[in-house]
């Protein structure tokens, strides 16, 4: 009886071991690796004139609103176009339009991407107007820049309900037609509602059990991944670390987990690219998530600045090759 109970026990702290590794594995975050430039100074003024542009004065933009949605689509394409890029509309199903810009380098390709349409009955703010907002401030940046690998900056259209995780959403569009013509994609980095943040204790949830790995304040930025992705979501978490002190948290997980593919990544994983989204959480920390008050005054401009300016880090640190995974 007692070697039952003893075998029983060493049974069970072996299970508990391996469970315990794995998670760490999942959630660990690597150092900060090493600078390798400046971190620009991204303008607020410039992230809220945007947020504002998009959320504000156009508001919702959906496939139900096509003519808001068509508005989006046009101040995107002038800002990219006064940022002296050549804009390539695509098309993104339904009859709408991805919207592409490109910084030229080699074969390999780096994709940096957030949707632009908005939840039906919300203007979409943070979700996704920020985002989009600080796509188009990577792209100013790296306007100015030369990189090894080709970086190409995407406005895709359709991610919400009733395209979400369909054939039909913009960015699985997108990521079949890379793979079609068989484009080298390294990796792809979806921006995700990027703008809310919060230091009040009990501001940030998460499904069951990672709250006991993370904290409980909404206060970071997060980098989420397959583990296919783990490797590259890993050098980009160094490099944004080594550029920004802004704090910063990640987790390389299943795909099943409830959000974990909920945005454009998830069409490049459907294809069989690389790629990770940057996202301040939505649902698990933005009390105004698919809402009517998902509005300009929500988003913290500071905040989504630093980010901002973190991320340029990153895609400089992967564009060059940096620690990046081949394949």
């Amino acid at each position: 009886m007692k070697l039952i109970t003893r075998n029983g026990a060493l049974r069970a702290g072996a299970i508990l071991l391996v469970l315990a590794a794995g998670l760490w594995y999942m959630c660990v975050r690597p150092d900060p690796g090493q600078r390798i430039m400046t971190p620009p100074v991204i303008s607020a003024d410039a992230l809220r004139a945007h947020v504002q542009a998009l959320a504000g004065d156009i508001g919702e933009r959906s496939v139900f609103r096509p003519g808001s949605l068509a508005l989006a689509a046009d101040y995107i394409e002038n800002v990219w176009r006064a940022q002296g890029y050549h804009v390539v509309r695509q098309d993104g199903g339904d009859g709408c339009e991805n919207l592409e810009v490109a910084r030229p380098g080699n074969s390999e390709i780096i994709v940096i991407g957030a949707h632009y349409d908005s939840v039906a009955g919300s203007p979409g703010a943070n979700d996704n107007a920020s985002a989009v907002a600080s796509l188009l401030e990577l792209s100013r940046f790296f306007a100015g820049q030369t990189t090894k690998r080709t970086l190409r900056f995407v406005a895709f259209v359709n991610e919400e309900p009733p395209f979400f995780k369909t054939p039909r959403q913009g960015s699985r569009v997108y990521a079949r037609a890379c793979r079609e013509r068989g484009d080298d994609v390294r990796v792809m980095i979806a921006l995700e509602t990027m703008g809310w943040y919060s230091d009040a204790p009990g501001s940030q949830r998460y499904p069951f059990p990672f709250g006991l790995f993370y904290p409980n304040r909404g206060n970071f930025i997060a980098f989420i991944s397959n583990f296919k992705s783990r490797g590259v979501m890993h050098e980009a978490l160094r490099a944004f670390a080594a550029h920004s002190d802004f704090p910063v948290e990640c987790c390389a997980t299943f795909a099943s987990v409830p959000g974990i593919d909920w945005s454009d990544h998830g069409s490049f994983w459907h294809e069989g690219y690389r790629a990770f989204m940057v996202t301040d959480t939505a649902p698990y920390r933005y009390p105004h998530y698919h809402e009517a008050t998902d509005t300009p005054d929500k988003v913290d401009y500071k905040a989504l600045a630093r980010v901002t300016s973190g991320l340029c880090g990153a895609v400089l640190s992967i564009g060059q090759g940096l620690g990046l995974p081949g394949g």
